[in-house]
């Protein structure tokens, strides 16, 4: 079933893979799509300017003019050249500045995730749901499954024991933080990239429109096994995310 789901959308790094993974997030789709955009503007400027450089060697060289010219400077040309490219970056500018906004809102969350990088692996509290002194009583460290202990199907350097367990369709709230060096949680799929600062909390919104299984790696060079501390998130219907924390709560509450 996990190998038909990635058939169909490429949630976790491939062999050879160019390009994004397919976005989950609203917020994902938007950064492929301005991506894609300045593609567009920019394959049009390097036509343009290779063309405007052909045509300078072909026709201004040492043997189509034997005297050289001596016009220093056009007033018109200059301006040209000085107002088409601010125009472009101003056309650039709008959506980008739109994107931006839209990475940092911070809309009224249903959950809260607070993620701590430690050297090297994950730690993960859920801080709705607490005890009488305010501690949370749902929260797990998350490793990288070895790879003699992996099964089939599985992704190399990318599975955890403990997935981080999400709803879908529901605003989220991250906050990001460090125990010792920084890191940083960064999962394709979602556009979300957070720096885990020592001492310092990084929040970001997370809003996942469809069901799966997504994976990530520190994006920080943290260490010596900075390549060990994958990220795999798993997101659910909201009926089977509910009863997931049911089972977590009792587990707490030793029933």
């Amino acid at each position: 079933m996990i190998s038909t789901f990635f058939f169909c959308f490429c949630d976790a790094a491939l062999p050879w893979q160019f390009g994004f993974q397919d976005p989950a997030t609203p917020v994902a789709e938007g950064i492929i799509r301005f991506h894609h955009d300045l593609i567009f503007i920019l394959i049009f400027v390097v036509i343009f300017v290779g063309w405007m450089l052909f045509r300078i060697l072909i026709k201004f060289n040492a043997f189509s003019f034997h005297k050289p010219s001596d016009i220093v400077h056009g007033t018109t040309i200059e301006i040209i050249w000085t107002i088409i490219p601010a125009f472009i970056l101003i056309i650039i500018a709008v959506p980008s500045f739109s994107l931006l906004y839209s990475v940092d809102e911070i809309l009224d969350p249903s959950i809260t995730v607070k993620i701590v990088g430690h050297q090297w692996y994950w730690s993960y509290e859920y801080s709705d749901y607490y005890n009488d002194a305010y501690q949370p009583v749902i929260n797990f460290d998350s490793y990288i499954i070895p790879e003699d202990d992996l099964s089939l199907g599985d992704f190399r350097l990318l599975e955890v024991d403990n997935r981080v367990i999400l709803p879908v369709d529901t605003h989220i709230r991250l906050i990001v933080t460090s125990a010792d060096v920084l890191h940083s949680w960064t999962i394709p799929s979602f556009g979300v990239k957070l720096d885990a600062c020592p001492g310092r909390l990084n929040e970001a919104s997370l809003f996942v429109q469809r069901e799966g299984v997504f994976y990530g790696q520190c994006s920080e060079i943290c260490g010596v096994n900075h390549g060990f501390m994958p990220i795999s998130v798993e997101i659910l219907s909201l009926d089977k995310y509910v009863y997931w924390i049911i089972s977590k709560l009792n587990l707490f509450l030793g029933v």
